[in-house]
């Protein structure tokens, strides 16, 4: 550590509350921002001075600012093992042997941070989780590089890596300065098309004035005011992280005050302390974000639609999307995006056979690495495991009772949808803090303590949905969907009918008034077969009444003058 480094620090921490590391660590956020300005400024054809700069940063922030030399120790092993292993092992089980290598090194490091139990200070195991996110995917890529075009998929095409990369380069996306300590994750395929600028190239025919805007014979676009932005808003959310952590923390749940309130506001309350911890992930990822984006990494292209350049290429949290989730698929698709991401294409998708769709194994497998991930705290697990029966209830409810709130054909909603719509929305935010509030907990005792406070109300919810879709309510509940289904197949076949009906009409009538125009001298301007165009008419109009008889309408084939007046009308002159 520098001399005299922390003095600043320990001034701020005693005027904030925050502890010196927090602090420190905001500081390198922020820092990020100018020494990534610095970064874009290298010269695109010198990519081994950008990566000596950011592997410089690096080693200032882990030694210079936190004293962790044994955390440069830490990545070296998981970084250089990786590399061993994707260098000289081959075959199927390279990227599992990779997988198991660098959680298991991660997990030594997990359990001895929860012994220690520090968590004002920062270590290396939050580096260490995005670096296991980078090194599992970096053994894929190179294991799709050895196989068959023909055997990948088209994501696995896009990021397979033939060749091992360089040393240098390696070590420049291992410690890539701006997402060193929070991420964002990325693969290597998207930092070797950083640093070689090809990222930033644009398609051929692109109108020279949607290009996206360079400096001098810079290839990165500007990128100062999206960057600027994720910054203001990423200090707005730790603002307000500091104000409701004060009111809204855990010494307050699992004290005696928490029960003298009913109910509704405890649960009220627990939402709460979920929604203060959201808003320092918030903060963080939104700083983390803005320091790529000003670098060029946050690059994705120009938008097609809005001919607008895009830097949402490494976006991590989408806040206004889990405050209003209506279920749990938006809840979790909006939060942690690229550890999602992760988990779907390095282990959801890799444990699932080839030709066969994912299951269950593949969901246990996905829930069990992410609770792995995060470490070894009771609080993770009873998370995971009651999200995982979450999920599957929503399921459930998604599959068989929304659609009574949606028209037969399932396209457009009723006029009750809007109410299911609201009561989604309480029903989930309920569900999740309830779930989360141990994530934030973390010990068995604390969690389970404050699941009673509340009477286990998701537990009890979870459980009894799941007992009626296993009961007999459930083929009913089909039956009446397939009902429904069948109704709507009935009318839009009727629609079909009533439609062709009318294009042979019109076709009848347009080949009535073609026949006589050919032979305007037979019969005054009267068709060449007057009598066959009156037996058509007539039974147009006995296929439309039998058509207004089967949907309930009670009409007669008309007789005398009134079907002589409706050959007329259909003819459009009189007899």
């Amino acid at each position: 550590m520098l001399p005299y480094i922390n003095k600043p620090f320990e001034y701020a921490a005693s005027l904030t509350g925050a502890s010196v590391d927090e602090l420190k660590l905001i500081f390198s956020f922020l820092l990020s921002y100018p020494l990534a300005g610095l970064l874009k400024r290298i010269p695109d054809a010198r990519p081994y001075h950008k990566n000596l700069f950011i592997i410089t940063v690096s080693l200032f922030y882990l030694v210079g600012l936190f004293d962790l030399w044994s955390g440069i120790r830490t990545i070296l092993i998981s970084s250089s093992g990786t590399y061993i292993i994707a260098k000289y092992l081959d075959g199927p089980f390279m990227p599992w042997i990779g997988f198991i290598f660098v959680m298991g090194h991660m997990s030594i490091n997990h359990i001895y941070r929860q012994l220690a139990n520090t968590p004002d200070q920062v270590d290396v195991t939050g580096a260490q989780m995005v670096l296991v996110m980078k090194l599992t995917a970096f053994c894929w890529n190179v294991h799709d590089g050895r196989l068959s075009q023909h055997d990948l998929a088209d994501f696995q095409k896009e990021r397979a890596l033939p060749e091992l990369p360089g040393l240098l380069d390696f070590a420049g996306y291992v410690l890539f300065f701006p997402s060193l300590f929070a991420g964002p994750s990325f693969d290597f395929v998207d930092y070797r098309r950083w640093i070689e600028t090809t990222m930033f190239d644009v398609p051929p025919g692109t109108d020279p004035h949607l290009l996206p805007r360079t400096r001098k014979q810079r290839k990165i676009p500007r990128s100062a005011t999206p960057a600027t932005v994720k910054a203001v808003i990423g200090l707005i959310w730790i603002f307000l992280f500091l104000k409701f952590s004060a009111w809204y923390n855990t010494d307050f749940v699992i004290g005696n005050d928490f029960m003298k309130y009913s109910l509704l506001r405890r649960i009220w309350i627990l939402y709460m302390l979920g929604f203060a911890t959201r808003l320092k992930y918030y903060g963080v990822w939104y700083l983390t974000e803005g320091a790529c984006i000003l670098s060029g990494l946050g690059y994705k292209g120009i938008d097609p639609k809005t001919g607008r350049v895009q830097w949402n290429r490494l976006e991590n949290v989408n806040p206004w999307g889990i405050e209003t989730a209506q279920n749990t698929r938006a809840y979790l698709e909006n939060w942690n995006k690229n550890t999602n991401n992760w988990l779907r294409n390095y282990m959801y998708l890799r444990v699932t056979p080839k030709g066969k769709k994912p299951g269950f194994r593949a969901s246990l497998a996905t829930f069990a690495t992410s609770a792995l991930w995060h470490g070894f705290y009771p609080g993770y697990y009873l998370s995971f495991v009651l999200a995982a029966f979450l999920q599957t209830v929503a399921k459930n409810f998604r599959r068989y009772v929304r659609p009574f709130f949606l028209t037969p054909d399932g396209q457009r909603p009723t006029q009750h949808k809007t109410y299911y719509d609201i009561l989604s929305f309480f029903v989930t935010q309920a569900a999740f803090c309830f779930t989360t509030g141990p994530f934030v907990l973390l010990t068995l005792p604390s969690s389970l303590l404050v699941w009673s406070r509340v009477y286990f109300y998701a537990v009890v919810g979870v459980a009894a949905s799941m007992v009626f879709f296993a009961s007999p309510a459930k083929p009913w509940i089909i039956q009446q969907l397939n009902a429904r289904s069948r109704i709507a197949k009935a009318e839009q076949q009727q629609q079909q009918q009533q439609a062709q009906a009318q294009q042979q009409q019109q076709q009848r009538r347009t080949l009535s008034r073609e026949s006589t125009i050919e032979d305007p001298i037979m019969g005054g301007g009267l068709p060449s077969d007057p009598g066959g165009e009156l037996d058509d008419v007539v039974r147009e109009i006995k296929e439309e009444v039998e058509a207004m008889r089967q949907r309930g309408v009670g009409v007669n084939v008309p007789t005398g003058q009134d079907m002589k007046a409706a050959v007329e009308d259909k003819l459009g002159r009189r007899l």
